[in-house]
């Protein structure tokens, strides 16, 4: 087992040497500038598409897309396997450089209990001054403001987001969608819809902000990876508020999630690890909004579909005929590249938790045929293996809907599980709704389904 430093870089000057806490940790150096002293990885992309829009971001926004890109970089670089004494909890250290140390300072503790209820890790977050020559980093824009923007809007190239951005621009709206993406089957998702979108509605003028963001083995040198990615929305909701900030006044940032999925209850004891995100956690979001407001960046974080299904939220899309001719589009899975596995193109596995919400939802929300196409394209062509990944999640499944079945205050209980919903306690019976509305729907999908060994 390995603790790790992750030191941000801001150009060839800044090479001193940084304070560690603890002498066993071993450093990473993440150098943000590149040669034409310009934010790397994609950030200064994002501040670019910003200035031609006429927008200009805050300092303390950046330093907080600085400080998610750190938190990318050790959370998708740090073997879990290899560096933690249970198999989950690793130990991590950032030294992030920032526009205001004694301001951030302020927010360690909070951060710190945010990535860690995020990510279950153990981690310590320091911060430093930027280097001479980088005091303001967002540029005057080169255009006027000439869009006027509602609200910034995430958009993952996922369904639910997908659903957020037609409610909105069939009601009028104009929102700035951000994205952000890493492989190729998400950003062809995301170019695909916003193609959809900007065609049906013309008259709209869609506007988006896509943002590559991430680390391989040439950026970060400690020869390791990690796949379970529970990181990856803080980085998500980072660049969102980037945006937000360069709005003006208080700015709203939608993040379309169904209510299942937000709470995201463990199907089974072993869940409550890699396989159960808290990305939209009622709680994980509070804190965000609370860090936000702490920084002083007018911006707040809303779900808006939180008390929804997914099938609601399907059935309840203001442009119906329109999102049943490009569901099929969206991307849901957690892993549509493993269909190389079986010599097929990268597409939905279809048993998966998110696809098998998906399923549900289609069946629930649109009466149509789904029109996806999946590795297992049909739940009841033959017993599903619980001991491979096509079995395995459909019957912790239905091992949680037995449950719940039996037990009249179950749902009650377990809503707690994840986290907890201090934050909103008028909501909770709303919750508690949400998630025996979503169980009832997949119990729906797999009430044909058999799942066991073979």
């Amino acid at each position: 087992m390995r603790r790790f430093t992750f030191i941000g870089r801001m150009g060839p000057l800044d090479s001193g040497p940084v304070p560690i806490a603890q002498s066993d940790s071993t450093p990473v150096d993440i150098q943000f500038v590149d040669t034409f002293r310009r934010l790397d990885f994609g950030i200064g992309s994002a501040l670019d598409s910003l200035r031609v829009l006429g927008l200009t971001p805050k300092e303390l926004a950046i330093d907080l897309v600085i400080l998610s890109a750190l938190v990318n970089a050790a959370d998708t670089r740090v073997s879990r396997a290899v560096n933690s004494q249970n198999g989950w909890t690793r130990e991590i250290d950032l030294a992030v450089p920032v526009s205001n140390t004694s301001l951030w300072d302020d927010q360690a503790a909070l951060l710190e209990r945010l990535l860690q209820f995020l990510t279950g890790d153990l981690w310590r977050v320091f911060f430093r001054s930027r280097p001479t020559g980088f005091d303001v980093i967002a540029q005057p824009p080169t255009n006027l403001a000439l869009a006027t923007f509602n609200n910034v809007s995430l958009f993952s190239g996922g369904l639910d987001s997908l659903v957020g951005a037609i409610d909105q621009l069939t009601a009028g709206a104009k929102p700035l969608l951000v994205s952000h993406y890493w492989d190729s089957e998400t950003s062809k998702a995301q170019s695909a819809l916003l193609y959809l979108l900007e065609k049906h509605y013309p008259r709209q003028e869609i506007k988006s902000v896509r943002v590559r963001l991430g680390f391989d083995k040439h950026h970060v040198n400690t020869c390791e990876i990690e796949d379970t990615q529970r990181g990856r929305s803080f980085l998500f909701f980072a660049l969102a508020v980037l945006a937000a900030s360069a709005l003006g006044s208080k700015s709203k940032v939608l993040v379309p999630e169904n209510g299942l999925i937000g709470l995201n209850v463990p199907l089974d004891p072993l869940r409550l690890g890699s396989l159960s995100t808290r990305t939209t956690h009622p709680f994980y979001m509070a804190r965000i909004n609370e860090l936000l407001s702490r920084l002083g960046l007018s911006v707040e974080l809303i779900n808006p579909y939180r008390h929804m299904t997914k099938g609601e939220m399907l059935a309840g899309c203001k442009d119906l005929t329109f999102l049943q001719k490009i569901v099929g589009q969206s991307m849901s899975c957690s892993s549509p590249a493993k269909a190389r596995y079986k010599r097929l193109s990268p597409r939905h596995c279809g048993t998966c938790v998110p696809c098998l919400i998906r399923r549900a939802s289609i069946e629930f929300g649109l009466g149509t045929s789904d029109p996806t196409l999946y590795t297992v394209p049909s739940l009841t062509a033959r017993k599903l293996d619980t001991r491979a990944a096509e079995g395995e999640h459909v019957r912790s499944f239905q091992l949680m809907m037995a449950k719940v079945a039996t037990n009249p205050v179950a749902a009650k209980l377990l809503v707690h599980v994840p986290g907890s919903l201090s934050d909103a306690p008028q909501e909770i019976p709303q919750f508690v709704g949400v998630f025996e509305r979503g169980m009832a729907e997949v119990a729906q999908l797999l009430r044909s389904v058999t799942a066991g060994p073979t």
